[in-house]
């Protein structure tokens, strides 16, 4: 989630990653489609009603014990969202939350692929912005 320059992080407050901030997401439920999956994290962990954007990339991710054993195996598929209402909160299994601009993501110990991946979101979010601005606009009809 992207708004105003700036990424949405949350501190996790369940394994895996507990206390590390990261971005808001979580595991699908049997028969919910991505984007239903997507909508519904970002509500459970932020109080966010969002519309979903556009991909901004895909990737695994293997997380092993200390015997090097896996653990957890995800498939990561990682949305640009934008707000439709709600007010952001830690909710669910999130402890704390925050709007972060792009210079600061390096002091929240962020994996490099979560900052890779911030940042892509940052510049699509530039993009679409830019893009939006120069669309041209209609004229209003004038009020009678």
């Amino acid at each position: 989630m992207i708004e105003e320059g700036k990424a949405l992080l949350i501190r996790r407050g369940a394994p895996p990653l507990e206390g590390e901030w990261s971005i808001p997401g979580g595991a699908l439920e049997v028969g919910e489609t991505l984007e239903q999956g997507v909508r519904r994290e970002l509500s459970e962990e932020t109080g966010l009603d969002v519309r979903v954007l556009e991909l901004i990339e895909a990737f695994g991710r293997m997380l092993r014990d200390a015997e090097g054993r896996v653990q957890y195996h995800y498939v990561i598929l990682d949305y640009l969202c934008e707000r439709i209402s709600g007010t952001a909160k830690a909710a669910s299994d999130v402890l704390d939350f925050i709007w972060a601009r792009e210079e600061e993501l390096p002091s929240f110990s962020l994996t490099p692929t979560v900052i890779r991946v911030l940042r892509k979101a940052l510049e699509m979010a530039r993009h679409r912005a830019i893009s939006s601005a120069s669309l041209p606009h209609k004229p209003r009809p004038e009020s009678l």
